[in-house]
């Protein structure tokens, strides 16, 4: 019986010392993650290439790691692009930091975005949808969904 004692004993100790390890993680809040430009790279063939900046906000008290970042964009509700750089940094705790991903438009989005939008459209706003994750060094990816608007350059 003296053994069973001491294994009883020892699996509440080794559950504590995991409890206290996971509490010690504690829970993070998302990233806050928002297009912050979108910039026209030199195409290839019959895709368009843009440079989209992320700006990612760090609402947690510890930095976040990350070790690359995959996105897909949509504009007004329509798939537009989706872009991977394997890139990789530090967002500071209660921090901000501007990521540029390099995004891939395939010819047809560009025409169903040609077809949609009207050039009455153009200098206003349209809304986009930007999905995604950072890849985690240690604690795991961090995935966001975002929504906002992006003003449409003028053709003046």
């Amino acid at each position: 019986m003296p053994a069973i004692r001491h294994i009883r004993q020892l699996l509440i100790i080794v559950s504590l010392i995991g409890l206290t390890a996971c509490a010690g993680l504690g829970l993070r809040e998302p990233l806050k993650v928002s297009v912050a430009g979108l910039e026209p790279l030199p195409s290839e063939g019959l895709e368009a290439r843009f440079a989209v900046r992320l700006r990612v906000q760090n609402p947690n008290d510890t930095a976040f790691d990350y070790d690359g970042v995959a996105l897909e964009l949509q504009l007004a509700d329509i798939d537009f692009g989706s872009g991977v750089s394997n890139q990789h940094g530090s967002i500071p705790g209660y921090g901000e930091t501007v990521i540029t991903v390099p995004v891939t438009v395939p010819f047809l989005a560009i025409v169903r975005q040609l077809v949609t939008l009207t050039g009455d459209e153009q200098g206003k706003k349209i809304s986009y949808r930007l999905r995604g994750h950072l890849g985690g060094v240690g604690l795991g990816d961090m995935h966001f969904d975002t929504h906002g608007e992006l003003l449409l350059p003028s053709a003046e």
